[in-house]
């Protein structure tokens, strides 16, 4: 029964899958008054980590997952624009199958069933259609973020039916519904559609259900709640005061501060921190603890900054309020007063301007992710810097690239010596003049993230140019980001298309460099007003035409 059920479902995924996953061209922009936002194509994209778990979260609340995710797929710099153009495999399929199990038996759990199903079956021992029908309606509308349609509640009720007959028990055969739902297409992804605009003659917009979608994506990192989607099936989300009044209360709500967090996980790569590892012999005090709290650390300063104290976005390069854990402070070497709890403590502190750590960049997070096993990298780290907070793409080296006065330097040499030796090459120091003097700003920093004044012996010389900007140490690289124009200029492009799920077109582009930028400029930087811009504007919902007339997608 359980075996037949999921070939059923995984079919049915395997042939989303494929469709979802061919390549997505620009489409045809409309034509359109200078600066307005003319939209894009449609697009199909398969929810990421993140979306997936909070999506779980929010619809059933702090349940476990029993799977793995498989490796995400960046484009533009984004795991949310690779997402659509990743696949599902095989074995991808039965670790969401492994998920989707373990979540339905804890949602019906006699020890947790009531949480989620307000109503009893007549008979606990077969199947009950209206109750059934009652929870699978709510719980589908959710997770396919709009109502199910007739015919899918009919397969969702058969298969309870079914489960509930065969086991003589209502609740498999829930937790069979479930997993189906959870295996489904329609809940692992989000598909734009679009319907004629009244208001622009030939044209079309996204629905009122992939509007919701997008938004809440954006705003939440999340599905739609309850309410969105009341406001997008009633036609209040089609107006301009409905949609201000569901922006404002998503800008409003305290989830706004995990789509926050959603956004600069995926920017700042931390997906990448399950492939890092430290020299044990070396950095004994690293351990799989730190990294975990190191990245949460990095997001706890960056949401304070930007959504508690609605802040500038340029001073998370800066800041020097930051959260610690007594762990983390002993690796940065912080005295903490007080009596504390575990080592999973969390604590607001305000490092003293005598401390060289200051902004995002000199935390653990940057430094370690960005480094060798045994060896700081300044390429890697100034490669990482150009691109992600930069927008800068730094080719990868040649071939051919002779590593041998790199590796000529010895140990006697400090990273700074072997650097500049190896830069000497012509055919490779266009692209080392970019990222090496950014890189060696953080030298102070260990692969481990600690801080350190001598390397190989010598004395750290972290001084460089940004761009022109002359700076000393790690310190003044922040502030040269900091007021760097092309740092915001980045930040827009970036979370534009985080917002929309691809590539920005050409006539997207010219709209973020022209106008999103100035407006967000003029605003103060503030976080929650570009998210606020992005949501507010038509354009951000209009579909683009192809060569026949009809939504691109």
């Amino acid at each position: 029964m359980r075996k037949a059920l999921g070939k059923r479902h995984i079919g049915a995924l395997l042939a989303g899958a494929a469709i979802s996953m061919a390549a997505l061209g620009l489409g045809v922009a409309a034509d359109g008054p200078q600066g307005e936002l003319s939209g894009g194509p449609l697009a199909m994209r398969r929810l990421t980590e993140d979306q997936y778990r909070n999506t779980i979260k929010d619809v059933f609340g702090d349940v476990t997952l029993g799977g793995r995710f498989e490796p995400d797929t960046r484009d533009a710099q984004l795991i949310a624009v690779g997402a659509a153009k990743a696949t599902v495999t095989p074995g991808g399929l039965e670790q969401y199958d492994r998920m989707a199990m373990g979540i339905a038996q804890q949602v019906v759990d006699p020890a947790r069933r009531d949480e989620y199903i307000s109503c009893k079956p007549a008979n606990a021992k077969a199947p009950d259609q209206a109750c059934a029908r009652a929870f699978l309606s709510k719980a589908g509308r959710l997770l396919f973020r709009r109502p199910l349609t007739e015919a899918e509640l009919a397969g969702e009720l058969q298969i309870a039916a079914e489960g509930a007959t065969k086991a003589g028990d209502f609740y498999y055969g829930i937790q069979l519904a479930v997993t189906a739902l959870l295996t489904s297409p329609n809940f692992l992804f989000v598909q734009d559609r679009a319907e004629p605009d009244p208001d622009r003659a030939g044209a079309y917009r996204l629905t009122a259900q992939s509007k919701a979608q997008r938004l809440s994506l954006l705003l939440w990192g999340s599905s739609p709640d309850a309410e969105l989607l009341r406001a997008s099936e009633s036609g209040e989300l089609s107006t301009s005061a409905g949609l201000t009044r569901q922006v404002d209360r998503l800008i409003a709500s305290p989830r706004f501060a995990a789509g926050v967090r959603a956004y600069f996980a995926d920017m700042l790569h931390f997906d990448m921190f399950r492939a890092v590892s430290k020299d044990a012999a070396l950095y004994p005090n690293y351990s799989a603890d730190i990294a975990k709290q190191a990245q949460e650390q990095a997001l706890r300063t960056i949401v304070d900054e930007l959504v508690v104290r609605n802040g500038d976005y340029r001073d998370i390069f800066t800041v020097r309020d930051t959260q610690v854990t007594p762990l983390l402070a002993s690796a940065y070497g912080i005295p903490l007063a007080g009596k504390w709890g575990d080592f999973q403590q969390w604590r607001s502190i305000r490092l003293p301007d005598s401390m060289p750590q200051a902004g995002v960049l000199t935390q653990i997070s940057f430094a370690a992710l960005h480094s060798g096993s045994g060896k700081t990298s300044p390429t890697l780290r100034g490669k990482a810097l150009r691109e992600v907070f930069l927008c800068q793409e730094i080719p990868p080296p040649p071939p051919d690239v002779d590593f041998s006065k790199f590796e000529a330097a010895g140990p006697s040499s400090s990273m700074r010596e072997a650097i500049e030796a190896h830069a000497g090459n012509p055919a490779c120091a266009g692209c080392h003049r970019l990222m090496d003097p950014l890189g060696l700003a953080l030298e102070n920093y260990d692969t481990s993230g600690q801080f350190r004044t001598r390397d190989a012996g010598k004395p750290i010389d972290a001084s460089g140019i940004l761009d022109g900007v002359s700076y000393k140490d790690a310190s003044g690289l922040g502030q040269a980001l900091h007021d760097n124009p092309r740092a915001t200029a980045c930040l827009t492009t970036r979370l534009y298309n985080y917002a929309i799920g691809r590539p920005a077109t050409n006539g997207e582009r010219e709209w973020v460099r022209d106008q999103l930028l100035k407006d967000w400029t003029a605003s103060g930087y503030k976080i929650s007003g570009l998210m606020r811009r992005i949501a507010l504007d038509p354009g951000f919902y209009r579909v683009t035409t192809d060569k026949s007339g009809a939504p691109a997608s």
